[in-house]
């Protein structure tokens, strides 16, 4: 939806988006008895098992539109609704209308939309940190099996081994699946050697 909203003018996604929740499948929302709900659309950002660009792009939104959540009569809500597939999924309901006039807060979330469909990263910096902080957590889980061929492991491994990898083989760090780097057990076990960690007797 997002997307779509981004490659029309202001006054086409305007009229596009007012009431788009009445068209979703199967779907209830509990604020549908607002007097003026017929000017509010949804917009979902990210789900449960999102990527790192969703997730990132999903928080700029919400920190850039936050200022329009204050108050007894806000122009926008966040959300979260369960949904089968994807367990829940996240976003924010957005008045686009008030007195037939376009709202400032949907002007903002069109401008983000707009700048989405012309290059998908809304904030390299946020991105980055993502991407760094997932690979971070995926080296233990990608070592789980040869982690035990080696004893005495340093508390910081994870850290001595990412900076190893970063030096010599930036490829085994590369976003996979915009879920971070997943190096494998031949990167992680010649950075592994190259730091001097020693295998356990029964590997030797």
């Amino acid at each position: 939806m997002s997307n779509r909203l981004g490659e029309l003018t202001i006054e086409e996604a305007a009229q596009e988006a007012a009431g788009n929740w009445k068209d979703f499948n199967c779907f209830v929302w509990y604020r549908d008895d607002i007097p003026d709900a017929e000017n509010w659309a949804i917009i979902y950002t990210h789900h449960r098992d999102s990527g790192l660009l969703d997730q990132s792009n999903a928080s700029v939104i919400e920190k850039t539109l936050e200022p329009f959540t204050d108050g007894d009569d806000p122009d926008v809500v966040m959300e979260s609704h369960n949904h089968w597939a994807v367990g829940h999924i996240d976003g924010f309901s957005i008045r686009v209308l008030r007195d037939s006039e376009i709202t400032e807060a949907f002007r903002k979330y069109h401008e983000l939309a707009e700048a989405m469909d012309q290059y998908p990263i809304l904030d390299e910096e946020d991105y980055s940190n993502r991407e760094l902080e997932a690979t971070f957590e995926n080296i233990p889980l990608a070592a789980w099996r040869i982690k035990d061929e080696y004893e005495d492991l340093p508390d910081d491994w994870t850290e001595h081994v990412y900076d190893w990898l970063s030096n010599h083989r930036c490829s085994a760090l590369e976003n996979m699946d915009d879920q971070g780097g997943w190096p494998d057990e031949d990167d992680l076990r010649d950075a592994f050697d190259a730091l001097g960690y020693e295998q356990a007797e029964s590997v030797c």
